[in-house]
C-alpha cells in the first residue's frame, strides 16, 4: 500500500469503529471461510493446506500474532528494564517479520525504538 494512503486507510476505519458501523455485521464473530487460493504462490498451496489442516498458522503470522501482544503489553507499562527487554524482544521479532516477508522496505514494518529514542532526546534542551 503506499505510505500516505495506509494511513488514511487506518483513520477511516478507526472512525467507522467508533461510530459503530462494524456492530452487527452477518456472522460476525465467525471465521471467514475462503477457498480461493489464487493470491498464495503455486509453491506455497500444499504447505499452507497442511497447516490449516493441523489448525497451525504460518510463521509470518505467528509472529504477527506476538508482536500485537509485546505491543499490547508495552502499551500499559512504564519505563522499567522489563519494558526494555520487551522493547528488545519486540524489534527483533519485527526484524524477524520483515526477513520472512522479503517484500519492498516501504512495506516493512517500523521498529519500535526509534520513536521512543526522538521522544526522549527531542525533550531535552542543546
Amino acid at each position: 500500500m503506499i505510505p500516505g494512503f495506509e494511513k488514511i486507510v487506518e483513520e477511516r476505519i478507526r472512525v467507522a469503529q467508533k461510530k459503530g458501523e462494524f456492530e452487527n455485521l452477518p456472522d460476525a464473530g465467525k471465521p471467514l471461510v475462503s477457498k480461493d487460493d489464487r493470491f498464495i504462490p503455486e509453491e506455497l498451496r500444499m504447505a499452507y493446506k497442511i497447516l490449516k489442516n493441523a489448525d497451525a498458522l504460518p510463521p509470518e503470522i505467528e509472529i504477527r500474532k506476538e508482536i500485537r501482544h509485546i505491543e499490547s503489553l508495552l502499551s500499559g507499562m512504564e519505563e522499567t528494564a522489563e519494558a526494555y527487554q520487551l522493547m528488545k524482544k519486540l524489534n527483533f521479532l519485527i526484524m524477524k517479520f520483515n526477513s520472512i516477508r522479503g517484500g519492498r522496505v516501504a512495506f516493512e514494518i517500523p521498529q519500535v525504538y526509534e520513536e521512543c529514542l526522538i521522544q526522549r532526546f527531542g525533550n531535552r534542551e542543546p
